[in-house]
């Protein structure tokens, strides 16, 4: 999941997130979790004040992100010296499967 500016967002990307008016979550939901975004559906956002919307995945690379392969080379260097414990070998892998579902498109790769 990515929060992203309304004005980055663009046609074919899921909403990972409800949306409200205001990105106040204490009003009525605009749009649900899982609604794809078209051009007519930002321009109303927009025009209701939405500033922001969380969209599925990581789409929108900007420049000084770091990449999926680089972000699991780091867990795996800080794992390196514990994951012979099977906790800590779960914990990494926890967190490797977390990486790749929130920054990856399904295969593990970053879609830029």
């Amino acid at each position: 999941m990515q929060k992203i500016p309304l004005m980055r967002a663009v046609a074919g990307m899921v909403l990972a997130g409800d949306v409200f008016r205001n990105d106040s979550p204490n009003g009525m939901p605009i749009c649900g979790k899982g609604t794809v975004l078209t051009d007519i559906l930002v321009a109303r956002l927009e025009n209701m004040g939405v500033q922001s919307v969380n969209v599925e995945g990581h789409p929108v690379w900007e420049e000084g992100d770091r990449s999926l392969d680089d972000m699991l080379l780091d867990l795996d260097r800080r794992f390196e010296k514990v994951l012979q414990d099977p906790l800590m070998a779960r914990i990494h892998d926890i967190f490797a499967d977390h990486l790749k579902r929130s920054l990856g498109d399904g295969d593990g790769q970053h879609a830029q």
